[in-house]
């Protein structure tokens, strides 16, 4: 495996950046997860677009351009020789000192782009559903951490995530401080009722997920009415469909919520069907290489 580090490459066991990088000190920084599929990297320039505002909001200075990034991406999965493959986009601070002051970084930015593969969950799972529960850690509160910017800092989410395991699940559905449903650990909620579909809105704490984003499209075209709501757990107990969406996970159905069946108790038609549309999605929109 080769892995890229500000513009040179390395073999695994050689990837090496400072201790005192404040990425790694602070988790100052803003990362992306991408996807290949049969050498067409899914949705690529949204990706990009993504990081580079991450970075804008924490004032973090990308050394690259969105084109050589892109480039740089290509050019990683060129070197490993994967057609297919989960790829990993990372941008620190840099290295500085023992202090929280991001001045004292003196140098650039630190650019990794790994690219690998990924099995999140196994294949049973996509075709029978996934059981969760909701955990008690709640989402950040927008105004002291806005979702919007996929950093570095995985904290709330790695508790939530150790809340499930703890529980004997794979995933957990996180509330906002009000109580609403906000999202899962590393992936955005649906719930479908009556052939609706609807999602959280971004406002409660949800990232704008670039796969919860292309459901919508692909909803929008299949004439499936979507609807941005505040979503009470409730509402999830009594939906008719249930599903998460995430790069890494894509599309997968949920069966079972804090111990209710969902619907009829296995991934339903209107999921199926979008499984299947998105599988067709990733094949044509992305950049080829």
């Amino acid at each position: 495996m080769k892995i890229y580090i500000n513009g040179k490459f390395y073999d695994r066991n050689a990837a090496r950046i400072s201790v005192f990088d404040h990425g790694l000190l602070y988790g100052d920084g803003v990362f992306e997860g991408i996807r290949a599929y049969k050498r067409l990297v899914f949705k690529l320039e949204e990706h990009i677009d993504r990081l580079f505002e991450s970075a804008h909001t924490i004032m973090l200075n990308i050394p690259l351009t969105k084109e050589q990034v892109i480039k740089a991406v290509i050019q990683t999965l060129k070197m490993n020789k994967l057609d297919d493959a989960y790829i990993r986009l990372v941008v620190t601070r840099g290295e500085g000192d023992l202090g929280l002051d991001p001045r004292k970084c003196l140098g650039h930015a630190t650019v990794i782009i790994i690219a690998d593969k990924i099995k999140l969950y196994p294949e049973e799972f996509y075709k029978n559903g996934l059981a969760i529960i909701t955990v008690p850690t709640v989402r950040n509160l927008p105004e002291a951490l806005n979702p919007q910017i996929k950093s570095l800092n995985y904290l709330n989410n790695i508790l939530a995530k150790i809340e499930a395991i703890n529980a004997g699940c794979d995933e957990a559905i996180m509330l906002d401080s009000l109580g609403y449903v906000a999202e899962c650990t590393g992936d955005n909620i649906f719930i479908v009722k009556n052939d609706h579909l609807f999602t959280p809105p971004q406002c409660m704490g949800t990232l704008r997920g670039i796969t919860r984003d292309t459901v919508m499209e692909i909803a929008g075209k299949s004439k499936i009415p979507v609807h941005e709501h505040v979503i009470t757990r409730h509402e999830v107990y009594n939906s008719d469909e249930c599903f998460l969406t995430g790069t890494a996970a894509e599309i997968i159905p949920v069966v079972k919520v804090d111990g209710r069946i969902i619907g009829r108790g296995k991934p339903g038609k209107l999921t199926l069907d979008l499984m299947k549309k998105f599988k067709v999605a990733t094949k044509k929109e992305g950049v080829r290489y």
